[in-house]
């Protein structure tokens, strides 16, 4: 079935080549999950891997906008030190972290920029060691092709409402954080047959 906000979307972009595009916190939760997250149980190597006697993941993200970031909670474990006969032989952590990223889009691209690491433990001492360390491990850059996902979406139309939409063009001008949502700014071309 397909809802009113698609039709007015549809109806507003037909007309005018212009408008407003939101992407829910849960699908860019999602997103996420699927791009970073995908590894064996759902992890994310920042160094090594799962077969590393010593490596650093995250797992269970937790996504949420503050003020004008996207926030990710993560558990981190660490298991820093030297490997010697397939043990690490030094410190093992886990700490909660939070790493942020300012939106951006570009042509038909959501972009993550300004990547930074906010919050490593609550031990100042392991800040200290961690943070330099785990702040060159962050991706700088995280992309999303926000067309071919609502190309992805719009392939069933048809079966579930009868009219065949696709999408020809989309180029986005902005993005910014509005409440629980990414509101795209975006210029696109839409058929609906």
């Amino acid at each position: 079935m397909v809802s009113a906000g698609l039709i007015l979307l549809v109806a507003g972009l037909r007309q005018s080549g212009a408008g407003e595009l939101k992407v829910s916190r849960e699908a860019l939760d999602r997103t996420l999950k699927q791009q970073l997250f995908s590894g064996p149980d759902g992890r994310y190597y920042v160094k090594g891997n799962a077969k590393s006697a010593c490596s650093v993941y995250a797992e269970d993200p937790k996504l949420s906008f503050i003020e004008d970031r996207i926030v990710v909670e993560v558990k981190t474990h660490a298991r820093l030190g030297k490997s010697v006969g397939g043990a690490c032989l030094g410190l093992s952590l886990v700490l909660p972290s939070e790493v942020s990223l300012a939106p951006d889009g570009e042509g038909e691209t959501i972009g993550f920029r300004d990547a930074r690491l906010d919050h490593v433990s609550d031990h100042q001492e392991l800040n200290f060691i961690l943070t330099p360390f785990l702040s060159h491990q962050i991706p700088t850059a995280l992309k999303v092709n926000a067309a071919d996902l609502l190309r992805k979406a719009l392939e069933n139309s048809t079966a579930s409402s009868g009219y065949k939409v696709t999408l020809d063009r989309l180029k986005i001008h902005s993005v910014q954080i509005e409440g629980d949502a990414l509101v795209l700014d975006v210029d696109g071309d839409l058929n609906v047959k």
